[in-house]
């Protein structure tokens, strides 16, 4: 009999136990460090329904009040970081620092979309009418958040839906439900019965919700293909989506560039949160004039990190969060070593026990190569020489995936090749910057809608637009 936590759901305001149980494993260990309960239609039914009959009160609670709510969440969040962010550790992986960046981040988020209040359009006032378009909210939103960074992405969607008079049910990945569950029951004090719901599951669960007709709205972070899943399920009621999904992203290194900076900067970009990143740069297109020297540099960076446990001291980089991704980013490896490309970095030892990988740079690999062409989501990365400007923007343009991208290099030059790439995020002499005012959404198979922003807040609202005859037809 296992010693592990047991967590609870959050539904109607209350903790509730599940009917079932499933292990959380530790991805460092390969231990169980909690049971999580595995929720059963009925009891989505349950959340559903309580979600509904919260709504209309929540929508009409003055902005302010629902305001000050969430912003409460924040800190309620922050208060608890460290207890939380030794629980994610252990159920993602991530070090500590990472782990506090991700809580951190959700905590952020509710406090800066907490800030914002929808506009009111106005588009005629004159002697004759006024006209104006009001933003209203949807109704029920199902928040579905990913493993890779399961608070963060979970409060970008939470807090601006809520803000604007929605009420939630959030369901966590499988393979990282506890943080989120924990929070759960920090938040039954601070938001009304049924206004935030907290559903863990099986694989069973998403397609429930996903399908569910009691969803006005579905928030997904996740797999192109499950996206593609997404939008299928939501077809039969017009559910309004907001899809953020998978990323080939390419960064452009130019002639000119500070090399260390760039390779330092760029390291830390690729490898973060062990490569699992929607929007790292995942292929790097190095000029032949820096080549040399950017690879010895970011070859060296790599061999001096620490991969382990994220709980231990010292430990940068931690483990792939799960089996099914730690082979199949294993299996990429195995590629390029069958196809004999070169490797810069990668033969290091990592920890026997748990699903480590070293951090792996190829040297110059084929366009077509698959750690080309696909999305590897792990600590892998290509280099590919260029010499012609506008051929390495075209082959970095070529890809089914649009999310993001950044350029290195003289910054005039840079910005002109960051303008012209199909993405919908590029950063220019930096990466990562990620604020709370800052839209974020990507192209072609990377999904569509916004998060962040006002536009995010946005996207948990409807156009409600009254005309007024200033001369009214009355007796």
């Amino acid at each position: 009999m296992s010693t592990a936590r047991t967590f609870k759901l959050l539904i109607d305001g209350a903790s509730v136990d599940g009917e079932s149980l499933f292990d959380v494993i530790n991805p460092a260990t390969e231990e169980v460090v909690g049971r999580a309960p595995d929720a059963t239609r009925q009891q989505l039914d349950q959340a559903v329904a309580s979600a509904r009959r919260a709504y209309p009160k929540w929508k009409e609670t003055p902005i302010a009040e629902r305001q000050a709510m969430v912003a409460a969440l924040g800190r309620v969040i922050n208060e608890n970081i460290e207890e939380l962010k030794r629980l994610l550790t252990a159920e993602q992986g991530k070090p500590l620092g990472d782990a506090e960046q991700d809580i951190g981040g959700g905590a952020y988020f509710c406090a800066q979309s907490a800030e914002l209040t929808p506009p009111v359009e106005v588009h005629e006032d004159s002697d004759v009418r006024r006209s104006a378009t009001y933003r209203v909210p949807l109704g029920v939103v199902c928040a579905i958040a990913p493993w890779n960074f399961p608070i963060a992405i979970a409060f970008w969607k939470v807090a601006p839906a809520l803000v604007a008079g929605n009420t939630v049910v959030l369901k966590p990945s499988p393979f990282t439900p506890l943080t989120t569950l924990r929070i759960a029951e920090l938040a039954r004090d601070i938001l009304p019965s049924g206004v935030f719901n907290v559903l863990s599951g099986s694989d069973r669960l998403g397609p429930w919700m996903t399908g569910h007709p009691g969803f006005d709205k579905i928030s997904f972070t996740g797999s192109t293909a499950t996206g593609r899943r997404v939008m299928e399920s939501a077809a039969p009621t017009l559910k309004r989506l907001t899809l953020e999904l998978g990323g080939n992203d390419a960064a452009i290194v130019l002639p000119g560039v500070d090399v260390q900076s760039a390779a330092s900067q760029l390291f830390q970009a690729a490898f973060a949160n062990s490569g699992q990143v929607c929007f790292a740069p995942k292929r790097v297109y190095v000029h032949s004039a820096v080549y040399e020297d950017f690879a010895a540099s970011l070859a060296e960076l790599a061999k001096q990190a620490k991969v382990g446990d994220g709980a231990e001291q010292g430990t940068s980089f931690g483990p792939i969060q799960n089996r099914p991704q730690y082979e199949r980013v294993q299996d990429l490896i195995a590629d390029c070593r069958t196809n004999g490309y070169g490797f810069l970095a990668g033969q290091d030892n990592v920890p026997d026990k748990g699903y480590f990988v070293p951090l792996t740079i190829i040297d110059n690999p084929p366009a077509d190569a698959r750690i080309v062409r696909e999305e590897q989501f792990g600590p892998v990365l290509p280099l590919i020489r260029f010499d012609d400007i506008e051929a390495a923007l075209e082959q970095a343009n070529d890809c089914d995936y649009g999310l993001g991208g950044s350029v290195w290099g003289p910054p005039e030059l840079a910005e002109e090749i960051a303008l012209r790439m199909d993405t919908g995020m590029v950063w220019v002499n930096e990466f990562g910057s990620m604020a709370p005012s800052q839209p974020f959404g990507g192209r072609k198979q990377s999904g569509f809608g916004v998060e962040n922003g006002m536009a995010g807040l946005l996207e948990y609202t409807s156009i409600h637009t009254i005309v007024t005859a200033k001369q009214a037809n009355v007796a």
